[in-house]
């Protein structure tokens, strides 16, 4: 395999170019046999020819490469201030390069790492606690190699759910734009044709030019309730009480992949937090407010009281039921042989892939659906259309 790769010197000399390995870690350990900390690599596919430098697309790719930039300085023996200099020095986002000489210069003025970072909306409440913890036991550079690792996986999941949904999406947009299109521009041509002949059309016919004749008078007030309705929903979804019934009504609706979705979450911010030195209640506070269903948050709530009460979590979880029976046995496990932070990413491997393939199931069923639905809407009126054309014969003249 052919890798993209960018690297540094302790001196702070950048390199960037291409390297041939069996897999990465074969290419890092090439590069640290010549001498280069690896900053970024990545496997370039075949005919991808090669950009040059990387780009930043978002804020969370720059946190993403940050961290994983700084990790791999750090684990080199750079101290902190050196490796945030060599990143304001490589960035190709001027926004990231700003942020990183500001926190550069809140540590040199005597901030912690991780007080500079809490400055700035950036880096999240979760990133900024699992900093303090590597700071405060002395392993900083590990809690960012972790961090990377979650990162990165969060993202890889939420890119697989949401290019799942694409497909789906573009479907449902392309057929509601098709069936706005007959009622609006095609069939109000043919109702005045029929009109004129005048006679008795098919049934469905009928039905047909009545709906178009209703959306063709009440266009604007159909447009403007429409409007209003989303609004005031979206206006009630944003109140605490319409998110938890939004929340509810998504848990009736998509049970099975949400239930996966929360629990793999759940379970690998937990299993992280915990891994680098951070309190249980502390961490638990943090995986919940990582939770975006409030139904099954606010559940955590009850066994953060029991946790700290002594009772531990997977007892009080058990109680919640809000994680499925294997979750629960496995962190059950992981807490009675003291192993419990492994035990919570096993738990969030395990469900992350469950997901990718209940995710994949569930839109190798929506997608024939949709069509099936539109299929019978876009029927019904070519079918009502083609009666009334064959009819035509049987109109008075």
């Amino acid at each position: 395999m052919i890798f993209a790769y960018r690297t540094t010197t302790l001196a702070g000399a950048i390199h960037e170019g291409t390297i041939e390995a069996d897999d990465k870690n074969a290419a890092v350990e090439k590069l640290k046999e010549n001498g280069f900390i690896p900053l970024s690599l990545k496997a370039r596919k075949e005919g991808a020819r090669d950009s040059g430098r990387f780009s930043f697309k978002s804020r969370k790719i720059d946190l993403i490469t940050f961290t994983t930039e700084l990790s791999a300085l750090l684990n080199a023996g750079l101290p902190l201030d050196r490796g945030l200099h060599i990143i304001a020095d490589i960035s190709d986002s001027g926004a990231t390069r700003q942020v990183v000489q500001t926190i550069l210069k809140s540590i040199r003025e005597g901030s912690s790492f991780s007080d500079a970072l809490q400055k700035h909306r950036g880096f999240p409440k979760l990133y900024v606690n699992m900093v303090r913890a590597g700071e405060s036991g002395g392993i900083l550079q590990n809690v960012l190699e972790r961090l990377g690792e979650f990162m990165e996986s969060s993202k890889e999941l939420r890119d697989h759910v949401t290019s799942a949904m694409i497909y789906p999406a573009i479907l449902l947009g392309t057929g509601i734009a098709s069936i706005i299109l007959l009622f609006t521009f095609v069939l109000p041509r043919f109702a005045g044709i029929f009109t004129e002949l005048g006679g008795s059309l098919p049934l469905p016919t009928q039905i047909l030019l009545t709906v178009t004749g209703a959306l063709q008078s009440l266009f604007w007030f159909l447009l403007v309730a429409v409007i209003a309705g989303v609004v005031a929903a979206r206006k009630y979804i944003r109140s605490d009480a319409g998110r938890y019934q939004w929340d509810r009504l998504k848990l009736r609706l998509l049970g099975n992949l949400l239930v996966k979705l929360e629990t793999a979450r759940f379970c690998r911010t937990l299993g992280t937090l915990i891994t680098s030195g951070v309190p249980l209640l502390q961490s638990m506070k943090n995986a919940r407010d990582v939770m975006n269903n409030q139904v099954m948050a606010s559940a955590i709530d009850t066994v953060m009281k029991d946790a700290k009460e002594g009772k531990g979590i997977a007892k009080p979880l058990a109680e919640a039921r809000i994680f499925p029976a294997l979750a629960l046995s496995m962190i059950k496990v992981g807490e009675e042989t003291g192993q419990l932070n492994t035990m919570l990413i096993k738990v969030a491997v395990i469900y992350e892939k469950s997901l990718r393939e209940a995710v994949k199931r569930f839109v190798s069923f929506l997608e024939p659906a949709m069509i099936l639905f539109m299929g019978l809407v876009i029927g019904f009126i070519v079918i009502s259309m083609l009666m009334a054309i064959f009819s035509i014969t049987d109109l008075p003249l």
